[in-house]
């Protein structure tokens, strides 16, 4: 987790430069952007381990940026943001953002948020393959993919849907509850119950998006589960 790289996206230089010396202070290195289009150059050049990004940034906001991001990599993105509403954070979620913190905030609860998403995506060690009909989980390599007509497609997944996935595989038929999703696929983060409904819309549309039909039917009262018992 040490010398893992931070990309700050801030244009306010006081706040990049706080969390800057709050994550350099934990061991880890950070390169800053001001600007939307900086940020996706350094994206595209220094492949950041975590993104920490902001919403009002010039040339692309943040949200233009975090859809970017989506289409090129599943790269976390924690949103660190004065934009507090409700409708906001779910945005910023249904784009695939990994976790959302609004400003002002801590920069310790900023860091240990950090910390807690470097150590779910670089401490796995569990590296084996789970299928479930057509859907393949690639867990040491945080990787998915659709199986269909003899072909492997990737699937591009946000750390929080690949996290949800591969839960939910090992049981595929289970109900899992709303507030059972959170307290084992985002831990660290304070997100409602709700954002859980987001992440599986994105999770049901990106698999229908490739023939995969028919997974994460809602279990009326309870919350999801990955597929009906046959």
């Amino acid at each position: 987790m040490k010398n893992s790289l931070v990309l700050i996206v801030e244009d306010e230089p006081a706040i990049a430069r706080i969390l800057e010396a709050y994550l350099l202070r934990e061991g880890l290195r950070t390169v800053q952007a001001a600007d939307g289009e900086t940020a996706l150059q350094h994206h595209a050049l220094l492949k950041p381990d975590i993104v920490l990004l902001d919403a009002r940034i010039p040339k692309l906001d943040g949200f233009a940026v975090l859809a970017r991001l989506r289409q090129l990599s599943a790269t976390p993105v924690i949103m660190v943001t004065a934009l507090a509403d409700d409708v906001d954070r779910l945005s910023g979620l249904h784009l695939g953002a990994d976790d959302y913190v609004v400003k002002p905030f801590n920069p310790q609860e900023v860091v240990a948020r950090v910390r807690a998403v470097l150590r779910r995506t670089m401490g796995q060690q569990d590296q084996a393959v789970l299928r479930f009909g057509t859907i393949e989980v690639d867990s040491g390599s945080f990787a998915a993919f659709v199986n269909r007509d003899g072909q492997r497609m990737p699937l591009t997944l946000t750390l929080s849907e690949f996290r949800i996935l591969a839960h939910m595989i090992r049981h595929p038929t289970q109900a899992f509850a709303r507030a059972d999703i959170l307290d084992a696929c985002m831990p660290e983060s304070d997100a409602l119950a709700r954002t859980v409904d987001t992440h599986i819309s994105n999770l049901r549309r990106k698999l229908e998006e490739m023939g995969a039909t028919g997974f994460f039917p809602s279990v009326r009262g309870i919350g999801y589960r990955l597929a009906d018992p046959q």
